[in-house]
């Protein structure tokens, strides 16, 4: 077997398979939608500020499809390509006006819907889509759900037109820091995704070839009642998809251990916060500097003759 001269980076030791068991039921997630669409609602503000006017536009994680309609609205002249992992999520997304399209139909072809809007069924790093093909690829927080987000960035690449977009949310390494420590109180298993650092993204955006990738953050803090509620959303946002988790049950003691870690986290108004870094990013793909064959290529745009 030939090794790569650049083997792909591994994030995290994510299992794809437990990733699509976990959202198989979109009840289940639903429950932390709210914080799927605050974020969302914070990545549209970005994208007004961006002048482009696409004809084709990749929603990559696209869930229940909340995001579909307010795409299509944003670009009405532009077919929306809604594509996710977890066939449940793309069935819940299904309606009048977006059907789902198997991989196998869309290999052979991929029909134009009435609407505007078709529903795919794809790992993020294996689009079954061609190259230059899309104006826009849109993923709200799902990049963290994927093992190798290098091979993401270079295929969502591969994908897209020269000077088209890139825009992106996924959670960063402070993301459910108090229950990270919780946890740590508990035993040594790893319970929380460790999720990638925003400047990371940034040096694989630019060796995926992207141009000029522009990043930031903020974090968002959710407060609840009860570590039952806390860890309800928790669970509804994705949960644990780690390869590494442990089979066998946490402890009665442990359990208590790590709930009394929670406890002694309250804040002054009596409540338990939990924080999520969101890590915003977009960038450009830039016109190619070399040909197929590493041929440079120059550009030469003659001077305009003055204007009698």
């Amino acid at each position: 077997m030939e090794v790569p001269a650049h083997p792909p980076k591994l994030s995290a030791p994510i299992d794809l398979e437990r990733v699509r068991q976990l959202f198989s039921r979109p009840d289940r997630v639903q429950a932390a939608d709210f914080l799927r669409r605050e974020v969302s609602s914070r990545m549209f503000d970005r994208l007004e500020l961006i002048k482009i006017t696409p004809s084709r536009v990749l929603d990559a994680g696209c869930g229940t499809g909340a995001d579909l309609p307010l795409l299509q609205k944003l670009y009405p002249a532009a077919q929306i390509l809604g594509l996710d992992g977890a066939e449940a999520m793309l069935r819940a997304a299904q309606g009048p006006s977006a059907r789902q399209s198997s991989l196998n139909q869309l290999l052979s072809k991929l029909l134009p819907a009435k609407s505007g809007v078709d529903l795919l069924c794809a790992d993020f790093a294996e689009l079954p889509l061609g190259p230059n093909t899309l104006d826009l690829v849109w993923s709200n927080l799902a990049l963290h759900w994927h093992p190798q987000p290098d091979r993401v960035f270079a295929e969502w690449r591969r994908v897209l037109r020269v000077n088209s977009l890139l825009m992106f949310s996924c959670f960063g390494p402070d993301t459910l820091r108090e229950l990270r420590a919780a946890f740590a109180e508990a035993d040594l298993a790893q319970h929380v995704l460790p999720f990638v650092d925003m400047h990371d993204f940034g040096d694989q955006l630019v060796e995926a070839g992207f141009s000029t990738p522009v990043l930031d953050m903020e974090t968002i803090t959710v407060t609840y009642e009860t570590p039952k509620a806390l860890l309800a959303d928790v669970r509804a946002l994705g949960g644990n998809p780690l390869a590494t988790l442990r089979r066998s049950m946490m402890g009665k003691a442990a359990w208590q251990r790590m709930l009394d870690a929670l406890e002694r986290g309250r804040r002054s108004d009596g409540k338990l916060g939990l924080s999520f870094e969101v890590i915003y990013g977009h960038a450009f793909r830039p016109a190619p500097k070399v040909t197929s064959k590493g041929e440079a290529i120059i550009r030469f745009d003659p001077p305009r003759k003055p204007q009698s």
